[in-house]
């Protein structure tokens, strides 16, 4: 929004900083932040008092988890509200990229919104049901994923990069849709089966969207592009300025949510960021680089995945439970120790992925 004050400036002068994409980020970073620090204990406290029994807590689970009943859910709203209002106030808002990232984002936060609102009022840990939340994420993703392929560039419509080689695409044709709601809802319930332990899932979102939002700067900017070897992809840079946000949003975030916690994300943040991951991704052409930055969430995912097949086949189980966190939890883990070596996991990745930049 605040980007038109460049009309103001004659190239020498304060409203010029508006025309650099770093310093919009920066400044959308700090004010998430702010904006969370501002309104996140007031918000709390009014979930405090509309839940009532926040959460309902799985008895099923490890026994440690029964000692957060009374812990308000529904904390994503605090992140999607600082994000919004600071992708709103610093980027450009005639920039498409933007704009599906952002209705993603906030459409993933509607569905989970409503899941968390049965959970709470029903008491119970049901919600509405999956089949219902993913047809209406499959519906989100395939109006997203035509909407990016829509406004990427002619030579890159359709295409499936791979990181590591240069000038290699896959021609998907038109299966890059489906490829794209699979890529799109895939992040989204793969963060959602991460957030189950204080903390556990915001840094890493943080980490996967502040080197995506690196990722989508570098693709949008023509001599960075050429240099490294990557596809040209124009107006994905703005995209840096959401990921910014999201960093900041995530900080306020985590300040409540830090062990103790004293909010829980719930299914309102936890999809909405997964599908914000998957969003930028689809948007930046690097759909298969999320897998190696995300690869935490893939492994949380696949630790379900296969729990479940393996149980229906044989009635025996591969993990004490399941996504994988829990399993560590079993073993005795506490539940700093579990979150913190699963940041540092995080932030490996991360670097792995960014390398894919400069190694083709």
């Amino acid at each position: 929004m605040l980007y038109w004050l460049t009309e103001f400036s004659d190239g020498g002068d304060v409203f010029n900083l508006f025309r650099y994409i770093t310093f919009r980020a920066g400044m959308a970073f700090a004010t998430a932040l702010i904006f969370g620090f501002l309104f996140g204990r007031p918000l709390i406290d009014m979930l405090r008092r509309k839940q009532g029994k926040g959460q309902p807590i799985r008895d099923d689970g490890p026994q440690s988890h029964l000692a957060k009943v009374g812990t308000p859910t529904m904390g994503g709203l605090l992140i999607l509200s600082a994000l919004v209002f600071s992708t709103l106030l610093w980027a450009r808002l005639d920039n498409p990229y933007v704009w599906i990232t952002l209705l993603v984002t906030l459409a993933f936060g509607l569905i989970g919104f409503a899941d968390d609102y049965a959970k709470v009022t029903k008491q119970n840990t049901k919600g509405v049901s999956g089949k219902a939340r993913m047809l209406a994420g499959l519906v989100i993703a395939a109006l997203a994923s035509y909407a990016a392929a829509s406004f990427h560039p002619t030579a890159l419509t359709n295409q499936l990069a791979l990181p590591f080689f240069k000038d290699a695409l896959i021609g998907l044709g038109l299966f890059y849709i489906p490829f794209g709601m699979f890529v799109i809802v895939g992040a989204a319930n793969a963060v959602n089966l991460t957030d189950g332990l204080d903390g556990l899932a915001i840094m890493p979102v943080m980490i996967a969207g502040a080197t995506l939002g690196v990722i989508s700067y570098v693709v949008g900017n023509y001599n960075f592009s050429e240099y490294l070897g990557v596809h040209f992809v124009p107006g994905t840079g703005e995209l840096l300025i959401f990921t910014a946000a999201l960093f900041g949003a995530g900080l306020g975030f985590l300040w409540y949510n830090a062990p103790p916690a004293a909010v829980f994300m719930g299914d309102t943040g936890a999809l909405a960021l997964g599908g914000a991951l998957g969003a930028i991704a689809v948007c930046a052409k690097h759909e298969v680089v999320l897998a190696i930055v995300g690869g935490l969430f893939v492994v949380e995912a696949l630790s379900v995945i296969i729990q479940v097949a393996y149980f229906k086949r044989t009635g025996r189980r591969v993990f004490l439970m399941a996504p994988i966190h829990h399993h560590f939890e079993k073993k005795g883990w506490a539940e700093p120790q579990i979150v913190i070596r699963f940041w540092i996991i995080s932030l490996i990745l991360a670097m792995i992925g960014l390398a894919t930049l400069k190694v083709r």
